[in-house]
């Protein structure tokens, strides 16, 4: 991935060729993003996120489909493999566009027309295709931040009325009184919390907060759960024929 003067060397037995890059080529970014990177290759992952934190860059690396959508929401920009072990990475991009603006490259083998055309169908606001430079990928990554409009950062902390639902911490408190919830429902809150004008569908749910595995009866569950300890079903709104979106209280 890496471009130099140096004679090239493969990092690993993928279609990605690595070289050491010169740094004084490479302009480095004014502002430091949280790069998510999704790459089912680990020689691949670490190469890359090893450039980035080097320029840096604060980086995430993650090998599924199903990790990227419940990594993405603290990212500034993401970096997509199409080509994952678990999901359709086209479908992976699909979610997050689906649920968010961030910035996102669909970085994969595949390179044909069609390709590239169903990826940016998809939601990717850009395509690179293997082998590629890391020049290359500064620059289109240059190129998408300036593109991309400022973005509603996804709140550490909401707050709606007496409920605060802190992502640090992984607490909620209602009237400033603690509420035990558990990991997932903790992921389910948060989730509906931080898209409060978006109904969210009972898939998208269980792709965001299960990594896809589907039931209709484990959200519904866990939502009845919720309701009980938020002490009625105000925050948490049924769409029929839908899913839910975050009430009033």
């Amino acid at each position: 991935m890496f471009r130099g003067r140096a004679v090239s060397q493969r990092a690993t037995s993928s279609t990605l060729e690595f070289r050491k890059p010169i740094t004084s080529q490479i302009r480095k970014p004014s502002t430091n993003w949280r790069v998510l990177v999704v790459e089912n290759n680990t020689g691949d992952m670490e190469a890359l996120a090893a450039g980035l934190r080097r320029h840096g860059h604060q980086v995430e690396g993650v090998g599924t489909g199903n990790a990227a959508l419940q990594a993405y929401q603290v990212s500034d920009i993401v970096l997509l493999d199409l080509e994952l072990p678990d999901l359709d990475g086209l479908e992976v991009c699909r979610s997050i566009r689906s649920l968010s603006d961030v910035p996102l490259i669909a970085v994969t083998g595949w390179g044909t027309e069609l390709d590239r055309v169903l990826g940016l169908q998809a939601g990717a606001d850009d395509y690179l295709v293997k082998p590629y430079g890391f020049r290359e990928l500064m620059a289109r990554m240059d190129a998408v931040m300036r593109r991309s409009r400022p973005q509603a950062q996804i709140e550490q902390v909401v707050s709606r009325g007496p409920l605060r639902i802190d992502a640090a911490s992984r607490e909620v408190s209602l009237h400033g009184q603690v509420v035990e919830v558990t990991r997932k429902e903790f992921d389910l809150l948060y989730l509906l919390a931080s898209h409060p004008e978006t109904v969210i569908s009972r898939k998208r749910i269980m792709q965001q907060v299960w990594g896809g595995s589907w039931s209709r009866r484990t959200v519904d569950t866990h939502v009845s759960s919720l309701r009980g300890k938020l002490g009625g079903s105000d925050w948490i709104v049924t769409v029929r024929g839908v899913g839910f979106r975050f009430g009033s209280g």
